[in-house]
């Protein structure tokens, strides 16, 4: 059984008929005072139940809709997985400054409790390098690569790849050699939270490119407007922006599209760009 949360209803739906699974969603309303009223519709069945979550937007009234769901279906049901196809709370891996809280470990540690196996879609990982490190859980990750290398493939004739900071590097760089073709990568200096400064790390030559920046999160989108900008500045003509994971807060899709670029992302969070779909690598995984 697929079990569509309130984060991705679309992604569950075609688990579901690509699975031959049934589907339920869980009713939901808020009181007045902001708590969450949850109701699965009918009894569970003692069989295998998946949950399918991106936890974008509202985070922790989905993480609380998650956690209360699957506490409620482990007194019925055998086994619970979880699909997330976005998951929050990655960033802070470690103290920087004194009293920080850790926040992935123990948003893994949440979710972990209720699961026992949780699949994540291209988790924005720093220096831990899988996701056991932070689940007790079993865990795996999953990758969107391949897609967005075929994407590529039928729609960008001559593409160059970059991947504007070390950190989306690794994505920028494993979609180049599917795709075969060139990458570089952008160094990027933050300033603050909202302000980034980013150049190129060697030259190239990408005047008669099509050139196609890579980012596993398009969050403010300020990374890739700087991207943008030098790019420009040294021939690039026909740009596309493409994200794993379109957030898009403080309307960064409106000033994407104004610097005139193609911004492509799949359907992990659901919005107006999501043209490559996860469904098939979720299906694939779970019928294993």
């Amino acid at each position: 059984m697929i079990v569509a949360l309130s984060g991705n209803g679309a992604v569950a739906r075609r688990v579901s008929r690509l699975l031959h699974s049934s589907l339920v969603s869980l009713e939901q309303k808020k009181f007045p005072d902001g708590e969450i009223y949850l109701r699965f519709p009918h009894n569970l069945p003692h069989e295998e139940m998946v949950f399918v979550q991106s936890f974008h937007g509202a985070i922790n009234d989905k993480l609380i809709e998650t956690y209360f769901s699957a506490k409620s279906a482990r007194e019925t049901s055998k086994k619970l997985i979880l699909v997330a196809t976005y998951f929050p709370y990655l960033r802070q891996d470690k103290q920087f400054n004194p009293g920080e809280v850790v926040s992935n470990r123990l948003c893994a540690d949440l979710v972990g409790s209720v699961f026992d196996e949780v699949f994540v879609f291209d988790p924005h990982l720093h220096r831990e390098n899988t996701l056991s490190h932070i689940f007790s859980a079993k865990s795996t990750k999953l990758s969107a690569n391949p897609l967005v290398a075929d994407y590529i493939k039928r729609n960008i004739k001559n593409p160059f790849i970059i991947g504007p900071d070390w950190e989306s590097y690794k994505w920028a760089e494993s979609v180049a050699r599917m795709v075969g073709c060139e990458s570089a990568i952008l160094e990027k200096k933050r300033i603050s939270s909202r302000k980034v400064v980013v150049k190129l790390t060697k030259k190239i030559e990408i005047s008669d490119k099509n050139v196609v920046i890579i980012d596993d999160i398009i969050s403010t989108g300020h990374t890739l407007l700087e991207a943008i900008k030098d790019l420009r500045k040294i021939g690039a003509k026909k740009i596309t922006c493409i994200g794993i994971h379109g957030i898009f807060v403080e309307g960064a899709l409106e000033k994407l599209r104004k610097a005139k670029v193609n911004v492509v992302t799949t359907n992990t969070i659901p919005n107006p760009t999501s043209k490559i779909d996860v469904s098939q690598v979720i299906a694939n995984y779970l019928s294993r």
